[in-house]
Parts: structure tokens; sequence; C-alpha cells
């Protein structure tokens, strides 16, 4: 019950919260759906941190469609072998990881030490940052179990195929029932993170300012 529950039912539990969360909030807050800048209180670790997070994650992201959605089996096809892979996937993920890392532990020392920003945030913002925190920190420290424990896990035998089959509305949970618990972990936290995700301001990495693009220009004229 414990497995068909966490992996099967669960994750649909948390596309449907997604779903009408994101409805939700368009519908009754579109002037809060934005990232709430707080760079006039503070803007130096802001500057740091925000960079180094936003490139990371991107990266991160890249590497978990990667890994996550190409079967194993295409990219032997093509000859990419599972040595190959491991060294790619385990170099540039944790350099990935490093980066976004320290830039989640710049954004949220910056929230709970400055004044002005810690009075500013609310308790999503802060709930988001720690969220984020959490899930790079068990995900890197995963990466380490499976590379320096004589481990002969591949996750593209079982946690792949199982959210390959999450998408396509056929789940098997039994592929999760083997998978070491901090990778488990990762998964759940990284699911919840989807569940808060509507009533954060995380919403704003959906919005893409294209009617910047055919905006009329702001016109400055000098007062005589």
């Amino acid at each position: 019950m414990g497995i068909q529950f966490l992996w099967v039912i669960y994750p649909y539990l948390i596309l449907v919260i997604f779903l009408i969360g994101l409805y939700y909030r368009y519908q009754t807050d579109q002037f809060g759906w934005t990232a709430k800048s707080s760079e006039m209180l503070e803007k130096k670790k802001l500057r740091w941190g925000s960079n180094l997070f936003h490139i990371g994650i991107m990266l991160v992201l890249f590497g978990h469609v990667g890994g996550l959605l190409i079967p194993k089996a295409w990219l032997v096809g093509i000859g990419v072998s599972d040595h190959l892979y491991h060294a790619i996937a385990i170099s540039l993920g944790s350099f990935a990881g490093i980066l976004t890392l320290v830039g989640c532990l710049i954004l949220l020392y910056r929230r709970l030490t400055d004044p002005r920003i810690r009075k500013t945030s609310s308790f999503g913002d802060m709930l988001s940052i720690i969220l984020l925190t959490m899930i790079v920190v068990i995900g890197m420290a995963a990466t380490l179990f499976n590379t320096t424990a004589s481990s002969d896990f591949d996750y593209r035998e079982t946690i792949s195929p199982w959210i390959r089959g999450v998408l396509t509305f056929t789940p098997d949970g039994m592929l999760m029932a083997e998978v070491p618990i901090i990778f488990k972990i990762h998964v759940l936290l990284g699911l919840a993170l989807f569940a808060v995700f509507p009533f954060t301001r995380l919403v704003h990495m959906l919005s893409m300012p294209i009617t910047y693009l055919r905006r009329s220009y702001v016109l400055y004229r000098k007062r005589k």
C-alpha cells in the first residue's frame, strides 16, 4: 500500500494541486504573479546568489530532463557507453549542483540575516528557498553516495522508467521499491516542490515577457 500511494497516487495528487493551484493563482492574483524583487533593499548578495542559482538550476534542469526522459537504450544505441554517460553526468552534474547550492545558500543566508529582507519575506518565500536548498543538498548527497559506495544502482533502470510511466499515465510503483532511500527522499521532495510552486514566487518562471518585444518605447522629454 505504501508503494502504491507514494509512487502511483502521490505524483498525481501533486499534479492536481499544481494545475488547480496555477489556475486559481492566475485567476485571483495576477498582480502577484511576479518574482517580487527585493533588489532595492539589498543588491550585493542578491546579485551573486541569484546569478549562481539561476545558472546552476538551468543546468540541473537540462541534466535531469536528459537523464530521466531519454531511455538508456537510446543512448547506448548512439554509442554513449555507461562509463562515458556517468563520467559526463557526474562532472557536469557536480558543477551545476555546486553552483545551485552556493546560490541557494547565499539567498537563504540573505533572507535569514538581513532584517529588511526578513521582514518583507512571506512564508512562501522562506518555504521555497529552504525546500530548494534541501532538494539540492540531498540530490548531491545521493550522487556522492552512488559514486563512493561502490553501488551498482543505476537510476536509468528504475527512476527514469518510473517517471516516464507517470508522465504517460502508466506508472509502475514497483520500479521504485529497491531504490536507495536517499534517492527516494530526493524524488519526494522534488514532487513536493511542485505542490508549493503555484503559491510562491516560483510562478514567475512560467512567465515570458514576450509583449516586451512589441511594447512602445518610453520617451523622456526635457522640460524647457
